[in-house]
């Protein structure tokens, strides 16, 4: 059978993720792209659980789990210490969820972009801090029941634009990726590795428990975050050239994609039709940036 991604597996069964865990597949798909040689840094997040406890792991590349605020350095470091070795071939990897990147790591990941360090830093977004008990984060999307937005004070701050915040370092390359589309997250894992520089990669990645879905929606919602452009697939090379990797020429409604999820379910019309609206103007601003109009 001809595979469309590679077949080699360096995440093991065994890993302590929920059911339907978008998070996982995100990992599983980049190290499929990176291969063996490869180093990874946590901050805490759901991946330092999911991994398993130590001397465990369901990894089969080194790890180094590091505080909250410091995945940014940590990777600086880690690739500082490669080079006085004279190892320039190993790929390094600042991993942390969107609470370790939208907000508590944001200074230490803008140092990291500002210097253009030369590893990759890829955060995986379930739109929350799902591991402490889903509070909301800098990445929670406007109308959002999160611990810390209950129903009756949903969220109503809208969700960081991280991709522009990266881009504005002048950093070579910036992508958005999602655990529905693995083709195009392997491709794009891949050419950030061929790339010299600081890379950022953004991966949706759905969470059952904080988003009360079924674990079986996981990759249906990521599908929809994307046909919907609630989470467009693009990439920004050099803070200039925007590219959309997959073009929807006919977009469902947002409506499709909330009505799953149970951290929404307290919407009125008239707040899905203002969701609805910012939507379609991200895009038209996202299509005018790639040239598409």
């Amino acid at each position: 059978m001809r595979l469309s991604i590679p077949e080699q597996e360096l995440m093991t069964p065994g890993h302590l993720a929920c059911q339907g865990c978008g998070a996982t597949l995100a990992m599983r798909y980049t190290l499929k792209a990176l291969g063996n040689d490869t180093i990874l840094t946590f901050p805490a997040c759901c991946w330092s659980v999911i991994d398993g406890p130590f001397p465990y792991t369901s990894l089969k590349v080194p790890l180094l789990h590091m505080a909250f605020e410091a995945t940014g350095a940590t990777a600086s470091g880690i690739k500082a210490a490669l080079e006085i070795k004279g190892n320039t071939e190993t790929t390094v990897v600042g991993w942390a969820g969107d609470g370790g990147t939208f907000d508590i790591g944001l200074q230490a990941l803008s140092g990291a972009a500002e210097r253009n360090e030369d590893f990759i830093y890829i955060c995986y977004d379930n739109e929350a801090y799902m591991n402490t008990g889903i509070q909301r984060s800098g990445a929670t999307p406007w109308g959002a029941w999160t611990a810390t937005t209950p129903v009756e004070n949903f969220n109503s701050i809208f969700k960081k634009n991280i991709e522009e915040i990266l881009a504005a370092h002048r950093i070579p390359y910036v992508a958005t990726a999602s655990v529905a589309y693995p083709e195009d997250l392997v491709k794009k894992i891949k050419k950030a590795k061929g790339i010299k520089g600081f890379r950022f990669i953004h991966i949706f990645a759905p969470c059952p428990p904080g988003w009360k879905t079924r674990s079986e929606d996981t990759v249906k919602l990521a599908r929809l975050a994307v046909q919907t452009t609630v989470f467009p697939l693009y990439e920004i090379e050099n803070s200039e050239k925007y590219t959309i990797n997959i073009v929807i020429k006919k977009r469902k409604p947002v409506n499709e994609y909330l009505e799953l999820q149970g951290r929404f379910k307290h919407l009125k019309e008239e707040h899905i039709n203002f969701i609805q609206e910012n939507i379609d103007k991200n895009w038209e601003k996202l299509l005018k940036k790639a040239g598409l109009i």
